[in-house]
Formats: C-alpha cells, sequence, structure tokens
C-alpha cells in the first residue's frame, strides 16, 4: 500500500497544477501508482535536479491515510497490523500515542497524556502488547 510523489528538495509536495509544491500531502497533491510513472512526469518539468520521486506509505506519511489523525507527528513504527505514533494534537498540548488501523482506518488516542519526549518516548517504545 504505497504511492509516489514528487517533493522538492526544499520541502513541499508538487500540486496538480505541476508549479507549486504544497508544505503537506494531501488530494491536491499529484500522485502516482508507480515509481516509472512519477518519472515520465518529472522528466518533463524544470529544475528536474531539485525535485526528488518520494514513496508515501502508511508508515512514513500517516496522515494522508488517517485523515481522522490530526497533529504534529514525532516517530511513527508498525505493530502488527496497526500504526503507532507519536502525536502533539495541537501545539503546546501534551503529547500522546495514536493508533491507527490499517484495516478499519480508525485512530485511537491513548488516555494518557505525556509532558515531555522522554516519557513518550518510553511508552512508545514498548508499546504494543495492548493493542486491542
Amino acid at each position: 500500500m504505497s504511492i509516489f510523489a514528487l517533493q522538492s528538495l526544499a520541502g513541499g509536495f508538487l500540486d496538480e497544477d505541476l508549479e507549486h509544491f504544497n508544505k503537506r500531502f494531501d488530494d491536491w497533491c499529484i500522485h502516482f501508482e508507480s515509481y516509472e510513472d512519477a518519472m515520465i512526469i518529472l522528466k518533463t518539468l524544470e529544475n528536474t535536479e531539485a525535485i526528488d520521486i518520494v514513496e508515501i506509505t502508511p508508515l512514513s506519511y500517516p496522515q494522508y491515510y488517517f485523515t481522522n489523525l490530526q497533529g504534529t507527528i514525532y516517530a511513527t513504527r508498525e505493530v502488527e497490523d496497526k500504526i503507532v505514533c507519536v502525536v502533539e494534537p495541537f501545539m503546546g498540548a501534551n503529547f500522546k500515542i495514536a493508533v491507527c488501523d490499517l484495516k478499519t482506518k480508525k485512530v485511537r488516542l491513548s488516555k494518557t497524556s505525556y509532558k515531555n519526549i522522554p516519557n513518550v518516548e518510553s511508552a512508545f517504545a514498548n508499546f504494543g502488547d495492548n493493542l486491542n
């Protein structure tokens, strides 16, 4: 389950107009089913040395696959058939652990809040035994 997109080395994903780069990868960004298809379009653009082809997966960019996942993602990992993320739901909020189900596309935030990165990293590293 992956798609390919064109990303500027300065950041951002190529928009459907093939001229602008969006900071976030969303439905307005152009994407391709294969690397080869992305390469065909890349070759038609100017300044190709400043653009990379990147693979977008639930693990690398969970917010695209899980639209209910809001906030800033700091870390992700895959456990069984779920993507587990460290998320700051909004700027200045305590950190949470989000569990995103690949089959149902549902997102569940942990009830526990973490005030700092070392605390949430410890919980994140040991997360997995009680996913269900």
